[in-house]
């Protein structure tokens, strides 16, 4: 079994969806119930192979490139098929092999208009080919034609299944990510060239850089093009002004990707391409990104207390959670960046968990105007209560996952990384913690007026507003369920994520550095025990 998952483990998990969306165009338009039983049977069977990449990950050599395949691909440009995962990759990859079964579970009973089953299951898969993709390539060609896959089923997802305004907000999306990913081109092929010409892999190019002795002005232009695609993506204040419009428009399944999984690859392309190739660059940089950072999350949370409809309110945290992120990423500690990985995968379950409840929402009263709704509790209390739980986690509550995405992150902005100015990252830490406080404002209100009081005349006596059905619960009981475990045992991720994190900031970080950093991971560690065992007791 190792030797079939090293040789084809990751090929089959990326490129599987893709065959089940040709298989799905195969299939007559007619005969609804196969088609969602091959696009199920194919993310499950994608799923089981994660699954047995996990048990078989050795997860003392996470630092480590683990499933290495390297074959020859495009040797005209020196470009070539190197896929492999760590432990920053894996929990990602996860991650989107457990959303997508989810979506389709959700959308089993309720597809939105137009009624095309066929069409909207077969862009889900081939979204996760350039997701799944996109964490496991090595070679800067193939993780720019994975990261550049998802850009063209989105699109079609929401300017075709989304709301009123949705060629409006589908075009958005589009001109922005793509002005970002030509950028992000531009960047790799200067560093491709000014590395010496001789690869596309990460750890060539990473070598290429201090052996063609790559000057300090050319390392800041190139690492500026990146931060610019990778920030888009993100996204990053102040290019996120397409994010709420594409989430508000999006159906509830695009929704749940776009903010589980697809704003998580700019934040993986800083940690796993920028950064490591670009080290000297990134210390310069890292000041700039740490202030839009800081500064999306307070506009971010503002924007979201200015919010009258649910679903914009829940994009607008998008923009706040992902700072957070983004500062972890800035600092260049061991101890930010683990803290930003793992705030990827919380928002991501979190977030996820959020807009699947907006849609449920919507379905049942047709609309998601907050000044309209109320009394879930009411009406349908086990979808009142997971909101409630989903508020919490999101506004950081100690226990769930949300807590250890932001509180380390914040923590990390204390003690920077060697060469960054500590005063203005104290200041960062000062400004990220308030906007915690904004967050706890925003998502309480938001419970406030739609879960708790009486139910709104209009609304009072519709038999259509039911509690939640049996296919809801199949596609929230994981998430939540994870959102639980990771709050209470953290472990899970920090000590997969730790190793490979060291790995890529070895560049960056002097020895005394690194070691400062790791004893802080282990303190975070403890505190997870402990945490642990003291709700455990409880």
């Amino acid at each position: 079994m190792h030797e079939f998952l090293t040789d084809w483990g990751l090929s089959l998990a990326t490129f599987l969806p893709l065959a089940g969306a040709v298989v799905l165009m195969l299939i007559p338009k007619a005969e609804e119930e196969a088609q969602k039983m091959v696009a199920m049977a194919v993310s499950l069977v994608v799923a089981v192979v994660g699954v047995l990449l996990m048990v078989d990950f050795d997860y003392d050599a996470a630092g480590q490139l683990q499933y290495v395949v390297d074959e020859s691909w495009i040797d005209v440009i020196n470009s070539r098929y190197i896929v492999g995962i760590d432990g920053i990759s894996l929990p990602l990859m996860l991650l989107t092999m457990l959303i997508v079964p989810l979506c389709i579970i959700y959308s089993w009973e309720h597809f939105p208009e137009p009624h095309n089953p066929k069409a909207f299951l077969a862009l889900i898969l081939i979204l996760e080919t350039g997701m799944v993709g996109t964490f496991v390539a090595q070679d800067l060609v193939l993780f720019f034609v994975f990261f550049e896959v998802v850009l063209l089923p989105m699109f079609f997802m929401i300017a075709v299944w989304g709301g009123e305004d949705r060629r409006y907000a589908s075009l958005k999306f589009f001109l922005y990510t793509l002005f970002g990913s030509a950028l992000m081109l531009v960047s790799f092929l200067a560093l491709y060239f000014l590395a010496g010409g001789d690869t596309f892999s990460i750890t060539g190019l990473a070598d290429g850089v201090v052996a063609n002795d790559m000057s300090r002005a050319a390392q800041l232009w190139v690492f500026g093009g990146m931060v610019l695609g990778f920030g888009i993506k993100v996204p990053m204040f102040p290019f996120h002004t397409w994010l709420p419009d594409a989430h508000t428009q999006a159906p509830t399944v695009g929704s749940v990707i776009l903010a589980a999984v697809l704003l998580k690859l700019g934040t993986y392309g800083f940690v796993r391409i920028a950064i490591p190739i670009l080290p000297e660059a990134a210390v310069e940089w890292a000041p700039w990104i740490g202030l839009f950072a800081v500064i999306g999350i307070i506009y971010g949370a503002l924007g979201c207390l200015a919010q009258t409809d649910m679903k914009r309110l829940i994009a607008f945290s998008s923009v706040a959670h992902m700072g957070f992120v983004m500062l972890g990423i800035a600092t260049l500690t061991d101890f930010g960046i683990n803290a930003a990985v793992f705030g990827m995968v919380a928002h991501g379950l979190i977030t996820g968990m959020l807009f699947f409840l907006a849609g449920s929402v919507k379905e049942r009263y047709h609309t998601l105007e907050i000044k309209r709704l109320g009394g879930l509790l009411v009406q349908a209390p086990r979808m009142g209560w997971i909101l409630g739980f989903c508020a919490m986690a999101s506004l950081g509550l100690p226990g769930l996952a949300g807590f250890w995405g932001e509180f380390p992150a914040i923590l990390a902005a204390y003690s920077p990384a060697n060469g960054l100015p500590v005063g203005i990252f104290r200041a960062f830490m000062v400004v990220a913690a308030l906007g915690t406080v904004l967050a706890a404002g925003y998502l309480l209100w938001l419970l406030q007026r739609t879960a708790f009081g009486n139910p709104p005349e209009e609304f009072a006596d519709d038999p259509a507003i039911t509690d939640t059905n049996r296919w809801e619960w199949l596609a929230w009981s994981p998430l939540l369920a994870l959102i639980v475990v990771l709050g209470i045992y953290p472990n899970l991720m920090f000590q997969t994520t730790d190793p490979a994190v060291q790995e890529s900031l070895e560049p960056c970080l002097s020895v005394e550095v690194g070691e400062v950093a790791s004893e802080r991971c282990a303190e975070v560690y403890d505190l997870g025990t402990v945490a642990a065992t003291g709700q455990a007791e409880d």
